[in-house]
């Protein structure tokens, strides 16, 4: 039986071995296959991660998709930026990676796109589910061609980025896809690189492949400060998602990441709208504002700001945990590698170090994430419960979670769409103000049996 709860707001996941058996996997690709066949589709790419679960959940989902007509390109293990690629590359109308991301070792999942890299989600998903449920599904024969277009996307990379000085980096790919170019395509690129845990291996046996978790991050800022190198780049899983360490071992947030594109997009997009998610820094529209931008916020989710952004046409776009989209001489699609990219060329252009490009962003006492656990049965309740209290006393943005404005400090929570958990981020101008905005939060979360957290959960940096 499938569940229901693995249908998730911007993505298939659940537990590779109890929820995505092979039955379930291609009972998916039929629900897919039938889903966009019925809207013209003909051709998909898919792409797998390294996870030890995807070449058996790519078997099966291919199966399904088969099975009702649709032609599929392989395009193997893969980031999921040259999947995104992919579509585009072969003119395809649509593709499914497979891939758990950041989340523990015994996840998978499905980032299913329409055609142009149009994201499937939201009631896009859940109809997958319903035609599984009526066993709807279409009958046909496709074929299955396998590519490898890694090349061609390095090539697609290299033509659009161009490092004005060498500059001395060490890559944290965390065992995850980004070792298969990211190293060698910057030494291409005339970068001296350093490489840690580059070798994709499906057991993360360093560390989970999240580099916006500073527990994930500690080898990086150490190896940074050993080398003495420029900067630090982390990669996530399946590398659509980039964390950053300075020159000093810091690590630069995505907001204040985003703060620092913005400014060189807005220099060639004057006026334009930079979309961004609502857990990120109140520095950040503000720099936005001051560069002559339109700031807008909006929902969390890599496919929520993914359509959003080509909706109002930004050049720009992205989230608090390293999903960052650029639509300015790229494809709009979240791409950690040429993200990555168009910062280093940033840092090669000027003779200010990545920690004083960094500092000149605004500054906010903050915490990181903090991800607390919550039952995928209670998490959007106990949510909708926290809105409706916190509107009481408090003006709030409501259009993902709760984000409760204090006048000098804000304090989100949300629930995840892909774990059971939920978000959590604090802001204020003081530290001691950041802690009592915190301090309301544990106490009304405390009065939940469904959530379950620690005050070390908590600890600011």
């Amino acid at each position: 039986m499938i569940k229901p709860t693995i249908f998730r707001e911007y993505d298939v996941r659940g537990i590779a071995d109890d929820d995505l058996t092979d039955e379930n996997v291609t009972l998916l690709g039929k629900g897919i296959g039938t889903l966009l066949g019925r809207k013209g589709a003909k051709n998909m790419v898919v792409g797998r991660d390294v996870r030890l679960s995807s070449k058996r959940l790519r078997d099966a989902l291919i199966e399904g998709l088969g099975s009702t007509g649709m032609n599929v390109i392989d395009v193997g293990v893969c980031l999921t930026p040259v999947n995104y690629f992919g579509i585009i590359h072969f003119g395809a109308d649509g593709g499914v990676m497979i891939t758990g991301s950041h989340n523990p070792i015994d996840y998978n999942g499905f980032k299913i796109s329409a055609k142009g890299v149009m994201p499937v989600f939201g009631e896009q998903i859940q109809d997958i589910l319903r035609l599984i449920d009526a066993g709807d599904f279409e009958q046909g024969r496709g074929e299955v061609v396998e590519k490898n277009i890694i090349p061609e996307y390095v090539e697609m990379l290299k033509s659009k980025l161009k490092l004005d000085k060498k500059l001395k980096m060490v890559v944290d790919a965390g065992n995850g896809t980004a070792g298969l170019l990211a190293p060698q395509l910057w030494r291409d690129m005339g970068c001296d690189v350093t490489e840690l845990y580059c070798e994709p291996d499906g057991t993360f046996p360093n560390h989970l492949p999240d580099p916006t978790v500073p527990k994930y991050v500690v080898d990086l800022q150490k190896k940074v400060l050993e080398v003495g190198a420029d900067i630090g780049i982390g990669y996530d899983g399946d590398t659509d998602r980039v964390g950053v360490i300075d020159e000093k071992g810091r690590m630069v947030f995505a907001d204040k990441l985003m703060a620092i594109l913005s400014q060189e997009v807005l220099d060639k997009h004057p006026g334009a709208e930079i979309v961004f998610d609502v857990k990120c820094s109140q520095a950040l529209p503000e720099v936005i504002e001051k560069h002559g931008g339109k700031p807008l916020m909006w929902k969390t989710g890599h496919s929520l700001l993914k359509a959003k952004m080509k909706e109002v046409k930004s050049p720009l776009a992205g989230e608090m945990s390293g999903h960052i989209f650029y639509a300015d001489d790229f494809y709009g699609f979240d791409d950690a590698v040429y993200v990555s990219g168009r910062l280093l060329q940033i840092l090669s252009r000027t003779d200010k170090t990545c920690s004083e490009i960094a500092d000149a962003v605004p500054g906010f006492e903050s915490t990181p994430e903090i991800r607390i656990t919550a039952t995928d049965e209670d998490k959007f309740d106990i949510v909708s419960e926290l809105v409706q209290h916190f509107k009481k006393s408090y003006d709030i943005i409501d259009i993902d979670g709760a984000r409760v404005l204090f006048g000098d400090g804000w304090g989100l929570v949300r629930a995840s769409n892909t774990q059971p958990v939920l978000v959590l981020r604090f802001e204020a101008k003081t530290r001691a103000r950041l802690q009592e905005i915190i301090d309301i939060f544990k106490a009304k979360l405390r009065e939940y049996p469904a959530v379950s957290f620690s005050d070390s959960d908590f600890e600011m940096a």
